[in-house]
């Protein structure tokens, strides 16, 4: 690669790109919400959701020093992250507390690339993130997942228009935000029932002694804000 061709494509990444209109921004919500909303769409859709969660686990244990081993995606949108060091700490919190906030983190951070017009920056971003969640997957079905996903992401960002890539930029970023919220409302449901025992939730209650209801409340209190905010910076209300 010649200078002139890196010195371009470093100019596309961190450049901006023109917000799409309006309609675009509110069709790519709705889109977002058929995924999310309707069961049995959901139970597809949510595969990745559980990318991000997962993805939150393994980042959150690397940057606090933990070793990561693995990380496996299953068929019924559930997921393990594997990693070690102390059993206990802040570490662990942090790493325990990631899951269930790191689909709406993500799509709050995005939000804020979305309002500042980095369209191209968001989606190598998140290729990259993807690339490197890949490496740390254990299973087939894992792999297979992150493997569509990502190269969903390469295609769009190299070979669509700056309108197909605008629209796909702000339907994952919709998605995230949208689909961050349900999975705290079915955990919660399920403890109702006296299933998930050993969710994030009970885990963290385990590591702090925080009742699990008031971690349930975190995870309710960062989708949902997660929500308004980065709803906001996109409809630029």
């Amino acid at each position: 690669m010649d200078t002139s061709t890196a010195s371009s494509l470093w100019d596309e990444l961190v450049g901006t790109q023109p917000d799409p209109d309006l309609w675009v921004v509110l069709a790519t919500m709705v889109a977002a919400l058929a995924l999310v909303v309707p069961h049995a769409l959901w139970r597809i859709s949510r595969n990745a959701i559980t990318i991000a969660h997962e993805g939150g686990h393994g980042l959150v244990a690397l940057l606090t020093g933990r070793t990561l081993t693995g990380i496996r995606l299953h068929s019924d949108t559930s997921g393990l992250t594997v990693s070690k060091g102390k059993p206990y700490g802040i570490g662990m919190i942090l790493t325990a507390s990631a899951g269930y906030t790191a689909p709406p983190l993500l799509g709050l951070g995005g939000a804020a690339l979305l309002a500042a017009g980095r369209i191209t920056l968001l989606l190598w971003v998140a290729t990259a993130l993807l690339v490197a969640m890949l490496v740390m997957i254990r299973n087939a079905y894992g792999a297979l997942t992150v493997l569509l996903t990502g190269g969903t992401f390469v295609v769009v960002s190299w070979l669509a228009g700056p309108q197909v890539q605008a629209a796909f930029a702000y339907a994952v970023v919709w998605f995230l935000l949208l689909g961050g919220v349900r999975p705290a409302f079915e955990l919660q449901a399920k403890r109702a029932r006296g299933g998930a025992g050993d969710s994030d939730a009970d885990q963290l209650s385990r590591l702090t002694h925080v009742p699990a209801g008031l971690w349930l409340f975190l995870f309710h209190a960062v989708s949902l804000c997660s929500l308004i905010g980065g709803g906001r910076w996109m409809l630029a209300v």
